[in-house]
């Protein structure tokens, strides 16, 4: 896990902000779950199988015996929430989007963390290709919104659960003959969820893995009218994307269109986000048939494609600071920090001065803040009710004022 540093939190800011005034932009509305869910929430829908439950998920017993996990991803949640609360019963779809911490048991890498934060948006209650449109279409234009615009979107369609059982069985014929060769854990799928190889960074440049037959060749009638309707309308967006049968959910809750966002020279190792329609989820949770859409991306992950490696730049200006204050003497000190509520009132950041430093210290400290002033007082100025406000850029001018016009001193200097 990790630190969300002061030097951070402008970037941090800038991707959730900008996510959300994107998300609002197409209708999508917040909603907040538990980061604690009951663990049945995502035994039931991810599967043994899934490495959610296998290898990442958090899992405990509260002191009344009920078990418990941390959230690892935020779709089951969602979807629990819209079934509690019968969301059914409002116009349909229902546009939601979420943001804030989950937790998976995951090898730390660059941009992965086992206590992670998420932005994700889900579409409940259409199950037209139109919807899974609209999303991936809110995905780019908040990537686009970001300035990351050196993406390749990636797309599959998986069918639905009965397209996916007879190419299942078409994988195991393909794979059987070079399961001596595949890794432990593709040897594992091939009994569990044979889908699973598919996605396996471990066997990804294997040969049977690279020619693997693709879902795209066992799709019925049905399934294909939804993936064409689907690249059509990426078209009419001039949305430019590559097919990638490699894309596979191995969930059966998840249906048709699948996708994911990955820079151009990743290599498909780094995805930015990714996403599905998820029409069987709401059913395996106890609900009726619902279907859904969404996605979830990184915050993390997406920090570090902004600002280039670690520790890189990201070009996002920290808030601005417009005063300092520089007490001078017991008085003075009392005085700055009339000064400084007076701003702050009106709606001015101000850092308080550490006392008992000499002017020219103060001064220095204040050079270095990026402040715009410095506000000056000591015991006269106290006694006077007044302090001194010096220009800490350009002119360097410092003019006595009046505490209570010192606001309007400093809009004054704004309006140039």
């Amino acid at each position: 896990m990790h630190d969300l540093l002061p030097d951070d939190e402008a970037l941090f800011e800038h991707v959730v902000g900008t996510a959300t005034r994107v998300a609002r932009s197409f209708d999508y509305h917040l909603i907040r779950t538990p980061i604690v869910e009951d663990a049945g929430v995502f035994l039931r829908t991810a599967g043994d199988e899934s490495d959610i439950v296998s290898k990442e998920m958090y899992l405990f017993e509260d002191r009344g015996g009920d078990r418990l996990a941390l959230r690892p991803e935020g779709t089951a949640g969602v979807a629990r929430a819209y079934l509690e609360h019968g969301m059914a019963s409002r116009p349909q779809p229902v546009r939601l989007f979420y943001w804030g911490p989950f937790f998976r048991y995951d090898r730390p890498q660059a941009g992965r963390y086992r206590q992670l934060h998420q932005f994700g948006v889900e579409c409940i209650g259409d199950a037209s290709p139109e919807a899974d449109v609209e999303v991936i279409e809110l995905q780019r234009e908040i990537y686009r919104a970001l300035g990351l615009t050196d993406l390749v979107l990636r797309v599959n369609s998986i069918g639905t659960a009965a397209t996916r059982r007879a190419y299942e069985d078409a994988l195991r014929k393909h794979f059987e003959p070079h399961l001596a060769t595949l890794s432990a854990d593709s040897r594992r799928r091939f009994q569990t969820n044979v889908l699973r190889i598919l996605d396996s960074k471990e066997d990804a440049g294997h040969e049977a893995v690279r020619t693997a037959p693709s879902i795209l060749e066992h799709l019925s009638v049905e399934d294909m009218a939804h993936w064409d309707r689907v690249g059509a309308l990426l078209d009419d967006l001039d949305m430019a994307y590559e097919v990638d049968p490699r894309i596979v959910r191995g969930l059966d809750y998840y249906t048709h269109t699948v996708w994911e966002f990955e820079p151009r020279s990743a290599g498909g190792q780094s995805t930015v986000g990714a996403g599905g329609r998820y029409d069987g989820l709401i059913e395996a949770i106890g609900g009726p048939a619902t279907p859904g859409v969404g996605w979830a991306s990184g915050i993390e992950r997406l920090m570090l494609n902004i600002s280039g490696e670690p520790g890189g730049e990201s070009g996002v200006a920290t808030a601005a600071l417009d005063a300092i204050t520089v007490p001078l003497g017991s008085d003075g000190v009392r005085a700055c920090l009339r000064a400084a509520a007076v701003l702050r009132a009106a709606g001015y950041a101000v850092r308080n001065g550490t006392p008992g430093r000499s002017m020219r210290a103060a001064l220095r400290s204040a050079d270095a803040s990026g402040a715009r002033f410095a506000v000056i007082a000591g015991d006269r100025e106290a006694a006077a009710g007044t302090v001194q406000l010096k220009t800490l850029t350009g002119s360097g001018e410092q003019v006595e004022v009046p505490l209570d016009e010192l606001a309007a001193r400093l809009a004054e200097d704004a309006q140039g």
